[in-house]
């Protein structure tokens, strides 16, 4: 007995001594703000703290790790390969203080807290708006987090409560509903077009110039394997980005893809190749399943459902006869 009691006065004491070494939550949001920033003075802004504060936090976690962290160039603190083993990790803590901070924000049956929202650019910033508008209004007690990018943030690890997707969820934790296809068309200003002319076939493109993607996604893989006559575009810009290609083909850069309800709203933007070429982007919306009996997040999913789906049918009631493809 006297053992044990020895030996369970060891553990508590061994245990404690592990948790005054276990560093502070604090610290590896720091450390991201860092790795993000480049530099202790940048972070400090970002993270509303002093600099000598980044650093005493930086000096500290790099102690209870025994790592370095950061080294000092030209260009400011680069990550060293522990830090770059370690980000990972810290990332996904950061997501999960997130995470824990949004649903202990609407632990109540009103609709209240914090909910986060992860779309594409091009939907975000050009569809969204006048839906998350709405729906503020009619629940003023509701923040919305807008995650704008075109890379898919996991929901089952916490990323986001609800996303919108261009590709069908497949993991089996995850509530979903199709919203429908997003028709896309070539398009290029009125100004362009005078002064180029208008392409009359798909092997025409080969004479303009062409706004495309940087990188080949597996929605460009479908699309040349449906057009071959695309193998032969050279693209006069190249972007990623599709808020950027929308902004080209505004500014009258060339001929580029983009959604077909976004160019009607401009006037001066006009529809070529309708009936050789029409592409429809899948959508859907997706939130986890624990998620679905949470008032703020059951409210939201929802009214982004409904506006979504009004969005897709607004495309096609619009369509004049001439701009629908061929059957």
């Amino acid at each position: 007995m006297e053992i044990n009691g020895i030996a369970q006065i060891s553990l508590a004491i061994i245990l404690k001594s592990m948790s005054n070494l276990e560093p502070n939550w604090d610290y590896y949001r720091t450390f991201l703000a860092v790795a993000k920033e480049g530099s202790l003075s940048a972070a400090a802004r970002s993270l509303g703290l002093t600099q000598p504060t980044v650093g005493r936090h930086i000096d500290a976690l790099e102690q209870s790790l025994g790592v370095q962290l950061f080294t000092r160039s030209p260009h400011g603190l680069l990550t060293t390969e522990a830090a770059d083993e370690l980000m990972p990790f810290a990332r996904q803590l950061a997501s999960n203080a997130a995470a824990l901070l949004r649903a202990a924000s609407g632990q109540s049956e009103s609709v209240r807290g914090t909910v986060r929202i992860s779309a594409s650019e091009a939907v975000g910033v050009e569809v969204l708006p006048p839906i998350l508008a709405e729906l503020h209004a009619a629940n003023p007690e509701l923040t919305i987090e807008l995650s704008l990018s075109d890379a898919v943030e996991d929901l089952l690890r916490q990323e986001a409560d609800i996303a919108v997707r261009m590709v069908e969820p497949k993991q089996e934790a995850l509530v979903t509903r199709r919203i429908g296809g997003i028709p896309l068309g070539f398009h290029a200003h009125r100004r362009y077009l005078e002064a180029r002319g208008t392409p009359a076939s798909l092997s025409d493109l080969a004479g303009h110039s062409i706004i495309g993607f940087d990188r080949e996604t597996a929605f460009i893989r479908a699309m040349r394997k449906r057009l071959p006559e695309l193998d032969a575009v050279r693209f006069a810009l190249k972007t990623d980005n599709n808020i950027a290609q929308l902004s080209a083909i505004r500014a009258g850069f060339g001929i580029g893809i983009c959604q077909i309800a976004l160019a009607r709203r401009d006037p001066e933007l006009v529809r070529v190749l309708a009936k050789e070429f029409e592409f429809s982007l899948e959508t859907y919306l997706a939130m986890h399943e624990n998620l679905r009996n949470t008032p703020r997040c059951r409210v939201t999913f929802d009214a982004l459902a409904k506006g979504l789906m009004d969005y897709v049918g607004s495309i096609r009631a619009a369509q004049r006869p001439d701009d629908r493809p061929t059957p």
